[in-house]
C-alpha cells in the first residue's frame, strides 16, 4: 500500500471524503479507480459530487483500502480501520516459518505480481 500523507480539509459529504482518502494515500485518480473497478471519468464525477456514491463503492473502499465505512459514510472515527487483517495475519504466520531461501523466492514472486498490476 502507498505511503499516507496527512491532509487537511474539513470532509463535508461522502464524495469529499473519498477524495481525502485518495490524498491521503497520495494517489492520482487513475491509479486509486484502478484497484477499485471504476472507469476514471466516472471516479472524477464522484469527487466533483456530480454522482451519488452506492453501497458497493464504499464496501470496495473499505476492502480495497482498509478504510473505515463508517468515516466515509459519517466522516466520524478514523479514517482507516485499525483491525488487523486476518488474511495478512496468516500469511504473516506462514511466511515467517519457511526456510530463508523459500521467503526470498516468495518476495520475488510478489514483487513480479506488483509489476502485472
Amino acid at each position: 500500500m502507498p505511503k499516507k500523507k496527512a491532509v487537511k480539509k474539513d470532509a463535508e459529504t461522502v464524495n469529499d471524503r473519498i477524495k481525502q482518502v485518495r490524498l491521503t494515500l497520495g494517489l492520482s485518480q487513475a491509479k486509486f479507480c484502478r484497484i477499485i473497478p471504476l472507469t476514471r471519468g466516472h471516479y472524477a464525477e464522484i469527487e466533483l459530487g456530480n454522482r451519488k456514491v452506492n453501497q458497493r463503492t464504499l464496501k470496495l473502499l473499505a476492502a480495497s483500502y482498509g478504510v473505515n465505512e463508517n468515516f466515509l459514510k459519517t466522516g466520524k472515527g478514523s479514517m482507516f480501520d485499525t483491525r488487523p487483517d486476518p488474511k495478512l495475519e496468516e500469511l504473516t504466520h506462514l511466511f515467517s516459518g519457511l526456510p530463508v531461501n523459500f521467503q526470498n523466492f516468495i518476495l520475488s514472486q510478489i514483487k513480479e505480481l506488483k509489476k502485472l498490476q
